[in-house]
This record gives structure tokens, C-alpha cells and sequence, in this order.
């Protein structure tokens, strides 16, 4: 099985990392995984994109061209990348900046990612935590426990029960919003 993953949004979200993370957990898994990543040339705010492909057999085009999940994390990213979707795709937003998609029948869950990090960490910079949460909740894509590995392997030393909080409160906002 292979699935397709693209997280977008604005330099200075971490979905650059988000996407480094997954990837890992997916090696953690025994699974394939590529990740690939571009932003623009702004060092916060400037558009950003990371994507991912995992799978269970050889991955032989590194390049995601329909994303089976996308993670959209402003409007800006929402009107350049979800056109790209179809009805096969899950859009997940963050419903705090993204208020419209081009890809109407994807399917869509707008869920208060910047909001949840902001609430159970204290600050909005573990939004990126929170949105794999809901990701690996939603998706099934790695088990919980290769996600918190790789996060706790990536994570600066003295923030690891933050991010331990984050990524409960990404698994609890999906549940809340219905898993696949």
C-alpha cells in the first residue's frame, strides 16, 4: 500500500520537520518513505511545502503529484496545492487560517490545529506536532508509537513532554473530527 502526503503552508510552521518526522516514522514502521520538501526564499512567512511518500513496496517516482492527504496550514497553501486533490483525497486545514479549498469533493476536516497547540502547549509553535497527530490518526499511516519516537528523536532537548502533549492533542482533535 502507498499513500501520498503533502503538508503546505508558510515558512516558520515546521512542516518541513513535520514531514522529516513522518517519513522517519515510517522507516521506524519497516515501511519505505521519501520525503522532499521546497519553500520559498523567505525565511518566515514565504510559502512551504513538504511531502512524503510511504509505502510497502519500492517507491520508483520520489514526487507526489496527487496527494492522498493533504495538510493545509494557510490559504495561501490551500488555493496553490488543493487543486491537486480529488475525491479519492482527505484535506485536513487548519480551520484558524483556511477557509476555502479548491478540491470540493475532497474530503475535508477543518480542524483548530494553531488553536490546540496554542491551548495544550502554551504556544502556537507546536502546531506542527499537533497536525501529525491528527495525520497519523486520520490516515493510519505509522503507529502512534514509531510517531512519538521520531518526534522525540527530532525535538530540541527540554521540550520533549510539550511535544508529547501535542501529539495527544493532534490524536484527540482527529478523533473528535471522525478517523477513517
Amino acid at each position: 500500500m502507498k499513500q501520498n502526503f503533502r503538508f503546505s503552508g508558510t515558512g516558520g510552521q515546521g512542516l518541513i520537520t513535520a514531514g522529516i518526522i513522518l517519513a522517519e516514522a515510517a522507516l521506524l514502521d519497516g515501511k519505505l518513505a521519501v520525503q522532499s520538501q521546497s519553500y520559498g526564499p523567505e525565511a518566515r512567512g514565504g510559502s512551504s511545502k513538504a511531502e512524503v511518500i510511504i509505502s510497502d513496496e519500492p517507491i520508483r517516482f520520489g514526487r507526489v503529484t496527487h496527494p492522498d492527504t493533504l495538510l493545509v496550514m494557510s490559504q495561501e497553501a490551500a488555493d496553490k496545492f488543493s487543486g491537486d486533490c480529488d475525491g479519492s483525497s482527505l484535506i485536513i486545514t487548519d480551520s484558524l487560517f483556511v477557509e476555502e479549498v479548491r478540491a470540493k469533493d475532497a474530503r475535508r476536516v477543518d480542524l483548530p490545529i494553531t488553536h490546540t497547540a496554542r491551548e495544550a502547549c502554551g504556544k502556537p509553535l507546536f502546531a506542527n506536532i499537533v497536525a501529525l497527530g491528527a495525520v497519523v490518526e486520520l490516515t493510519k499511516c505509522v503507529t502512534p508509537e514509531a510517531l512519538e519516537r521520531a518526534v522525540l528523536d527530532r525535538v530540541p532537548k527540554g521540550t520533549e513532554d510539550a511535544n508529547k502533549k501535542a501529539l495527544a492533542a493532534g490524536y484527540e482533535l482527529a478523533k473528535k473530527a471522525g478517523g477513517k
